[in-house]
């Protein structure tokens, strides 16, 4: 019974916590493969340097502190939930809703630096670029995605290098399949706050294609 109560507990605040995910049209499905039309959207993304885990960790913070307040408003946003302001007579911050996914790409990085990893958060559909807060460090960026088709595969767990790089392989394996055109580097996204229960969480490996 207490086991119970506790998946119960942990199911309603999963639901609770939900949170608001890029718009996209299912053009395909064979599982765990989806073909996805997504909408233009805006993301909120920081460059970071080590292994998958190291840069993960260090990019969701730099991204997260932007999203819970540390940003300049250069103009009023809307009071509309979930989005709370705070302010002051000379200094404006923004509080930002939490979106899913958190977005992780690899890049190479300056010669004898290792891996380079793009970290971004979507931020929510009511922002624009015009109204988005002003990021007050200088290594988070704003920036717009065009509208695009991405070939995903989705699995449940606890991720690594070696189990994303696995999965990437078999999504480029459908893609050829499909006969796709793979554009850029894949993107790994993960759904979940990192206290959910294994069989619970939802990671995707993203490409994104051309007919």
């Amino acid at each position: 019974m207490r086991v119970l109560a506790f998946l119960t507990s942990i199911l309603i605040a999963s639901t609770v916590m939900a949170t608001e995910e890029p718009k996209y049209v299912l053009l395909e499905k064979s599982e765990p493969f989806e073909l996805r039309a997504y909408a233009p959207l805006i993301v909120a993304e920081v460059k970071v340097d080590g292994d998958l885990d190291a840069a993960s960790n260090q990019g969701f913070r730099l991204v997260a502190a932007y999203i819970f307040g540390k940003n300049q408003v250069s103009e009023k946003i809307a009071m509309t939930a979930p989005v709370g302001i705070e302010s002051s007579d000379q200094n404006k911050s923004a509080k930002i809703a939490m979106t899913a996914p958190v977005g992780i790409e690899s890049s190479k990085s300056s010669e004898g630096a290792g891996n380079q990893w793009t970290v971004s958060f979507v931020m929510p559909a009511e922002y624009t670029l015009a109204s988005l807060p002003k990021p007050l460090n200088p290594q988070v960026k704003i920036r717009e995605v065009p509208a695009e088709k991405r070939a995903v595969i989705t699995f449940s767990g606890f991720y690594n290098e070696e189990k994303v790089q696995e999965k990437t392989q078999a999504l480029r394996d459908w893609i050829k399949i499909k006969n796709l055109k793979p554009v850029g580097e894949p993107q790994f996204a993960r759904y979940n706050p990192p206290w959910t229960l294994p069989f619970m969480r939802r990671n995707e490996v993203m490409i994104q294609v051309l007919d």
